[in-house]
C-alpha cells in the first residue's frame, strides 16, 4: 500500500504541474497580445494546446489571433474547437459569430447569437445581430435589434449611429438625423456619425452642409477610404471634378473593394462624357455590391446618352422600383 500511495502522489503532482504550466503559457500569451507581439503569443497558446489538446481558452485565443490577422476561416476552426471542448463557452460563440460575419456567413452567425440570447440578453449580442441584419438588408429586423441593444445601453453612441444608418437606408431621413445627432451629442469624436450625416445631407442636395460633415469625419480619421470617397462624391455633385477624381482614385487605392468608389468614378466618367468608361466602372460597382444607391439610375443615364432607350429604360425602371425615381420623373424619361 505504501508504494501505491507514493505513485498516486507523484501522478497528482505531475497533473498539477501540467495544469500550472498550461495556465502560465496562457497568461504569457495574453501578455504578448497586450504588447501586440502576436507571433510570440501564438507560440505560447500553441504550447498550451500541446499540453492539453482540449484547452478551450488557448484555442479561443488562437482563434482571436487569426481574427486579428483577418484569417477568418482559421479563426472559425479554433473557435469551433474551443466550443467542442466547452459546450457553454459564451465568449467563443460570440467570437465565432463575429468571424462568420466577416466571412458573410450570416445565417451561421445568427445561429451562434441565437444560442447566446437563450442564456442572457446583452447589448453586444443585439448590436451584432443588428449589423448582420443590416448586411442582409433586413432593415426592420436590424432596427428592432438596435432598439433592444439601446434598452440595455442607451448611452452607447455606436448603437445610435448604426440605427441612424439603417433609417437613412430606409429613406427615413428625419428619424435618422435625430439618432445621428444624438450619437454626436453622446460622443463628438464618433466619425461614422458625421459621415452618415454627410450622406444624408447630400441626398437632400445640401452639399455645403454635407461637405462640412465629411470634413469633420476626416479630421477624426484622415485615411478612411469611405470618408475620402464620400468627399469625392460631394465634389462630383458640385462639379469640382478634378478634386473629385483625386479623392475617388485615392479611395480605390486604399480599398479596392469599395463598390461606392467605382460608382463615383463611373459618375465622373459620365460627367466627362466618356460613356464606355462610365459603363465599365458602374458595372464593376454592381459586381462588388448590387445594392449601391442610384447605381441603376446612372446606368440608365449611360445608355440614354448612347441612344439605347430600351436599355436605358430597363435601368430607369429598376431605379424607379428602388424608389430612386418618382413616377413623374420615370414617365418623362420613358414615355
Amino acid at each position: 500500500m505504501k508504494y501505491l500511495f507514493i505513485v498516486f502522489v507523484l501522478l497528482m503532482a505531475c497533473s498539477d504541474s501540467t495544469e500550472t504550466r498550461k495556465q502560465r503559457l496562457l497568461a504569457q500569451g495574453n501578455e504578448m497580445v497586450v504588447k501586440q507581439d502576436y507571433d510570440e503569443a501564438e507560440k505560447y497558446f500553441e504550447g498550451a494546446l500541446k499540453l492539453d489538446s482540449c484547452f478551450a481558452d488557448a484555442s479561443n485565443n488562437l482563434g482571436s489571433l487569426y481574427f486579428k490577422r483577418k484569417e477568418y476561416g482559421k479563426a472559425v476552426q479554433y473557435y469551433s474547437h474551443a466550443i467542442s471542448c466547452r459546450q457553454q463557452y459564451r465568449e467563443a460563440y460570440f467570437n465565432r459569430a463575429n468571424a462568420y460575419y466577416e466571412l458573410h456567413e450570416y445565417y451561421s452567425a445568427l445561429a451562434d447569437l441565437s444560442a447566446l440570447t437563450k442564456v442572457k440578453d446583452t447589448s453586444t449580442v443585439f448590436f451584432l445581430q443588428g449589423l448582420i441584419h443590416t448586411k442582409m438588408r433586413s432593415f426592420d429586423a436590424a432596427i428592432a435589434d438596435f432598439d433592444k441593444a439601446l434598452k440595455l445601453d442607451v448611452k452607447n453612441a455606436e448603437i445610435w449611429v448604426n440605427k441612424g444608418i439603417v433609417l437613412f437606408y430606409q429613406k427615413r431621413n428625419d428619424e435618422a438625423r435625430t439618432d445621428l445627432l444624438k450619437a454626436i451629442a453622446l460622443n463628438p469624436k464618433e466619425p461614422n456619425a458625421y459621415n452618415t450625416m454627410c450622406l444624408l445631407e447630400a441626398s437632400e442636395g445640401h452639399y455645403i452642409e454635407a461637405k462640412d460633415y465629411i470634413n469633420k469625419a476626416l479630421a477624426l480619421r484622415a485615411d478612411d477610404a469611405y470618408f475620402i470617397n464620400n468627399r469625392g462624391y460631394i465634389n462630383l455633385m458640385k462639379n469640382n471634378l478634378e478634386d473629385a477624381v483625386a479623392d475617388i482614385d485615392r479611395s480605390i487605392g486604399l480599398d479596392p473593394y469599395n463598390g461606392w468608389a467605382y460608382r463615383n468614378k463611373g459618375i465622373y466618367y459620365l460627367k466627362m462624357n466618356q460613356i464606355d468608361d462610365a459603363l465599365r466602372l458602374l458595372n464593376k460597382a454592381e459586381t462588388v455590391d448590387k445594392y449601391i444607391d442610384n447605381l441603376q439610375f446612372y446606368l440608365g443615364e449611360c445608355y440614354f446618352k448612347k441612344g439605347d432607350k430600351q436599355q436605358a429604360c430597363a435601368h430607369y425602371k429598376l431605379a424607379f422600383d428602388a424608389g430612386e425615381l418618382d413616377a413623374v420623373e420615370f414617365g418623362k424619361l420613358c414615355k
